[in-house]
């Protein structure tokens, strides 16, 4: 098992920003490709970003281009998400994956590992 804590969720109005954190604990974050999801009540969980282990290279979902960033520090073996002008339809349960995939996918399937996910509620 390889465990993957998320942190950093919570309540935000529309337009603001969170920064979740993704920390690996007993194995070397950079050697995964790591992606996050979302999963909203009644929905499919769905992929929002990832950021790949080899050079490493970034990938973000149409929906959050330009509003999110995918970020490593491998000194705090973390990979970090910050969230910028917040809607309300991010709201979800945001989770990291993690897999040794040489480059990113979308389809949560390809991923091995989980966290057990923190709730992000954007509302006035």
């Amino acid at each position: 098992q390889v465990p993957l804590v998320e942190s950093g969720g919570g309540l935000v109005q529309p337009g603001g920003s969170l920064r979740l954190s993704c920390v690996a604990s007993g194995f070397t974050a950079n050697a995964y490709t790591i992606g996050w999801f979302r999963q909203a009540p009644g929905k499919e969980r769905e992929w929002v970003s990832c950021i790949s282990k080899s050079d490493p290279k970034t990938y973000y979902a149409d929906s959050v281009q330009g509003r999110f960033t995918i970020s490593r520090d491998n000194a705090k073996n973390t990979v970090s998400l910050q969230m910028n002008n917040l809607k309300p339809e991010d709201t979800a349960v945001y989770y990291c994956a993690a897999d040794p995939l040489l480059d990113c996918t979308v389809v949560p399937g390809d991923y091995a590992y989980w966290g057990q996910g923190t709730q992000v509620t954007v509302s006035s």
